[in-house]
This record gives structure tokens, sequence and C-alpha cells, in this order.
């Protein structure tokens, strides 16, 4: 059950996350891509909500369910997402665990590789915005939309 109606109560801070989040949807990057990350980083943080919420928008777009099911094995999965993707995709989890991964230089540097600067730095952009996303739905128990 959800603890709080968080955009009732912080309208203009909840406001000014979305902003940022229609600038990283107009910033150039693939929506697929976006999407994608945005399910991964969902995926780490245990956001069910945003889980389900990116499951539907890559499945709108036409991604195929074995990909997305894929996606926490993307590295095993290697025939289902492109070297770019791969990349991306470790950017995401390496931000995502911080604490952990301290951004290792070899995957900054894999990534620098497929994605020019602004890309880069969008595609970080986007990465931290999903993070604050995911912590505020999964600290004030924001689950899945209900189905009729």
């Amino acid at each position: 059950m959800q603890r709080l109606e968080y955009r009732k109560v912080i309208p203009d801070a909840m406001k000014a996350l979305d902003n940022v989040r229609q600038y990283v949807a107009n910033s150039g990057l693939p929506h697929d891509l976006i999407d994608l990350i945005y399910l991964r980083v969902s995926q780490i943080n245990g956001c069910a909500y945003c889980v389900d919420l990116h499951t539907r928008d890559l499945l709108k777009g036409g991604m195929k369910i074995e990909k997305i099911v894929l996606a926490p094995v993307y590295w095993e999965a290697q025939s289902f997402f492109t070297e770019k993707e791969r990349a991306a995709l470790a950017w995401a989890e390496s931000l995502t665990h911080i604490s952990q991964t301290k951004a290792p230089d070899d995957v900054y540097n894999e990534a620098a590789k497929h994605f020019d600067q602004k890309q880069l730095a969008d595609l970080t952009v986007a990465i931290a915005i999903m993070n604050s996303f995911n912590r505020i739905a999964v600290g004030f128990r924001r689950g899945p939309a209900p189905r009729p």
C-alpha cells in the first residue's frame, strides 16, 4: 500500500523531475535505449512501479519480450543486445551501484567508445533521473498501476 501520495504533496518537485525526464526524452538518445536503461535501473533498485511502466513502454515501442526479460543478464545474452546497448547497460549498472563500483574507468571507457560526450552526459542524466524516481517510488511504496 502506498505510504504517501507524493505527487500531490510535492507537485513542484515532481514537476522538476518530470522536466529532467522530458529533457532526456528530447536529448536525441534513442527512445528504446532510454526505456531499456530505465528498466534496468528500476530492476536493480527493486521499483515495481517503474519496472512495470518501462516494460510496457518497451513492449509498446516494439521491443521483443525475449530482449526485455534478458535485460538483467544482458552480458550473457549478447546476441540480443548491441555493443552500444551493453555499454550503456554496464554504465547504468555501474552508476546505480556507485557506492560499490566507484564508476570504474573500464566501464566508462567502453561507454565513451559508443557515445559522444553529449550523448554520454545525457545517458548519465537518464540513469540519475531514474535512480531518483526509483528512490521516491520505492520509499513511498508506489506499486504497479492496478489493472481492470
